[in-house]
């Protein structure tokens, strides 16, 4: 018998390439606004009249750039080096380790915090690591893909329910709550696509009731809501005890990088020895330590910055509405979407609002519903308000079909 040909089988690059195009690759093959290098951008802009201003970066406290911030991790790394070498729990770690991580727990009240290399690491890790085959975990659908992917790649059920509608986690409770032996709630303190937030005093008392665990990641919300930046708790007044884990991240308010994990000394002491995302990382640099430890030192110094914050949001959201854009359901606390009617539209007002020296970029296709495309703006208590003003100008100029002369020759 001879032997039949084997099909062709489509290589590697064929694969990528068509899956490339399902995430919608045809969006952006006319030109885009990602990967920009914003560095080049600031250099073509800084000449011009209104100068460059990113709104795409969350320096939400402006400390990027603080002295105190720069001094710290180039200190450090002159006299520790460029890196620790190796995981914390094999390698030693260094004294700094721990005081970032003392300094953030007694800020945030709560009874420890454990670091790790990666924010998007720390849900990945975590979650997997809390929930087994009698499980089941509850995540708001609009949840960080970190949170998502967690959730989904363990041994125990996953659900999820409706954004911030507790109505419907509440009847996912009580059906599927003596079915299994531990259920953990997962949802963010200001979501990042939408700038809303919780109703965190009815999620602790769906909890309790339901001996459920909770689980906020604050990635978006330290630094930013509350008084003096120390999360949802502050801004709802609830004592940080009630929550039985709290993920945040040093990229964010604390303009460094990492992930970080807030619980009881005791569960922080448990997780130091278990954790996958933890124990087989390696352990933060100690220029990022040190950054990330000054910038919470400013913060502390100077919780007017907060309040600034909130000014710099409000003003964009409450000037966005009154232009006609459409801000959705954001609390104008750091985050402010505007949704557009096609990714079409977005493209052309990110790109507008480029071309005037404003980087923008839209979010399409990845991350968000198809039919909900928008553009991010993320704001910085050093933001001027006449850029903010700006942007709120070119964005419905664009979107009506006619740019003020002061804008359009700028």
């Amino acid at each position: 018998m001879g032997s039949e040909a084997r099909p062709e089988r489509p290589t590697f690059a064929a694969v990528a390439e068509r899956r490339f195009r399902l995430a919608g690759k045809s969006i952006i093959e006319k030109g885009h606004p990602y990967f920009v290098p914003v560095d080049r951008l600031e250099q073509m802009y800084s000449s011009k009249p209104d100068g460059y201003v990113s709104l795409a970066h969350y320096d939400y406290l402006g400390l990027s750039r603080h002295p105190d911030v720069l001094n710290a991790g180039a200190l450090a790394l002159q006299e520790f080096g460029a890196g620790v070498g190796a995981s914390r729990l094999v390698g030693g770690e260094r004294m700094a380790h721990r005081d970032l991580e003392r300094n953030l727990a007694e800020f945030l009240g709560v009874g420890d915090v454990l670091t790790l290399i990666s924010g998007y690491l720390t849900n990945l890790s975590l979650i997997n690591h809390l929930l087994g085959p009698r499980d089941l975990v509850l995540i708001d659908e609009l949840a960080h893909n970190s949170i998502v992917v967690g959730a989904r790649s363990g041994r125990f059920t996953c659900q999820t329910f409706e954004h911030n509608d507790l109505d419907d986690l509440e009847a996912r409770l009580e059906q599927a709550r003596g079915e299994y032996r531990h259920v953990l709630v997962v949802v963010e303190g200001l979501y990042s696509m939408d700038g809303d937030i919780p109703d965190l005093p009815r999620l602790v008392e769906m909890k309790r009731r339901h001996d459920a665990w909770l689980l906020v990641d604050e990635a978006h919300s330290y630094g930013v809501l509350g008084k003096n930046g120390r999360g949802v708790c502050e801004h709802f007044g609830i004592d940080p005890a009630e929550i039985e884990l709290s993920v945040g991240t040093l990229s964010k308010s604390f303009v460094s990088s990492g992930g970080f994990i807030c619980a009881s000394a005791e569960v922080i002491a448990w997780l130091r020895f278990t954790l996958p995302g933890f124990v087989y990382s390696v352990g933060l640099s100690p220029a990022t330590v040190a950054s990330a430890n000054a910038a919470l030192g400013v913060l502390r110094a100077e919780p007017d910055r907060v309040e600034r914050l909130k000014q710099k949001s409000r003003l964009f959201r409450d000037a966005a509405r009154a232009a006609g854009l459409e801000p959705g359901k954001a609390i104008g606390e750091a985050v402010v979407p505007l949704f557009f009617d096609s990714p079409e539209q977005t493209m052309m007002v990110s790109q507008t609002l480029m071309d005037h020296g404003v980087y923008a970029p839209p979010i399409v296709q990845v991350g968000v519903p198809k039919d909900e495309p928008r553009i991010r703006f993320f704001f910085s208590a050093a933001h001027r308000d006449a850029d903010i003003l700006r942007a709120v100008d070119i964005a419905a100029a664009a979107v009506h079909g006619e740019l003020p002369a002061q804008i359009a020759s700028s």
